[in-house]
């Protein structure tokens, strides 16, 4: 749609933003560049610092409040410490990360994105396996320098917490990924930036405190993974029953949860089906 500006000067758009093309699904081409490499080495570092800094909060928490060890149940950082250890790592890396790989730090993210088509498959497949490698990477420096307390603690594995049912567990995982990713979508949304031109929103901020809030609500029922690389990471390592007894709950619930977000989003929130359907309409009438 344009606005005419007077007779003879011609018109402008009337969209105040600009959405970016769809990525293509397949683009081999990225294989052969070097950002592309950079983005992944990104990924891998970003991920391996977020499990670093988590899970050592975790061990350190519990060990703290162990009664073999401690009396002071109140000792350590709490609940509330080890949600503003995830949220402020998100921050941080996402802060740090998204001007070279776009700051996913998370496969749910990545999957999310990539049926909105933010990011190709290639690119997509392999942001996945660096953040799971950089996951397994970082809870086993955990291990290395916790070795007394990780395995007696847990190793931060993710697990259904006793009284809560499956069906549970996969809906917190569902909709505690929903909020992340689509506030992942709203921070970055390009229209959002040039409507809210005059207020300035660091888009690392929100994502961050969107991770922070379900980790309060999450934590108790399932340890909060709403990340199937720091769940895979920290399975892995640990390598216990407990850890792989519900594990399938931590890939299919923040997978779910992003594909709503992302539908949501696109096709909800701006629209997306209409704009299609009001595009074809146009050509057929061509």
């Amino acid at each position: 749609m344009t606005k005419d500006v007077g007779g003879e000067k011609g018109s402008f758009s009337g969209k105040d933003y600009q959405d970016p093309p769809p990525e293509p699904l397949f683009d081999a081409t990225e294989l052969g560049r070097w950002s592309f490499y950079r983005a992944l080495i990104a990924e891998f570092i970003a991920t391996l610092l977020f499990l670093y800094v988590t899970v050592m909060t975790v061990i350190g928490y519990k060990s703290q409040t162990d009664p073999t060890l401690n009396p002071d149940q109140c000792a350590g950082v709490g609940v509330l410490g080890i949600a503003w250890a995830f949220g402020g790592m998100i921050f941080i890396l996402v802060y740090c990360t998204a001007g070279i790989s776009g700051g996913h730090i998370n496969p749910a993210v990545t999957f999310g994105l990539l049926l909105a088509r933010k990011v190709t498959l290639v690119r997509a497949v392999m942001y996945m396996v660096a953040q799971c490698l950089g996951a397994i990477c970082g809870v086993a420096l955990v291990k290395s320098f916790q070795s007394s307390y990780y395995t007696r603690y847990g190793g931060g594995a993710n697990g259904l917490s006793h009284g809560y049912s499956i069906g549970t567990g996969v809906a917190a995982e569902i909709i505690g990924t929903f909020v992340l990713v689509y506030t992942v979508f709203s921070a970055t949304d390009p229209k959002r930036s040039a409507r809210d031109s005059h207020v300035p929103v660091l888009a690392p901020l929100p994502i961050g405190f969107a991770v922070f809030i379900v980790h309060l609500a999450t934590i108790p029922i399932t340890g909060t993974g709403i990340n199937p690389a720091r769940s895979l990471g920290a399975a892995i390592i640990y390598n216990k029953d407990q850890a792989w007894d519900h594990h399938w709950i931590f890939w299919v619930g923040p997978f779910a949860g992003a594909a709503l977000a992302a539908f949501y989003h696109q096709f909800v929130l701006r629209a997306g089906a209409v704009k299609a359907l009001g595009s074809f309409r146009s050509q057929s009438h061509v």
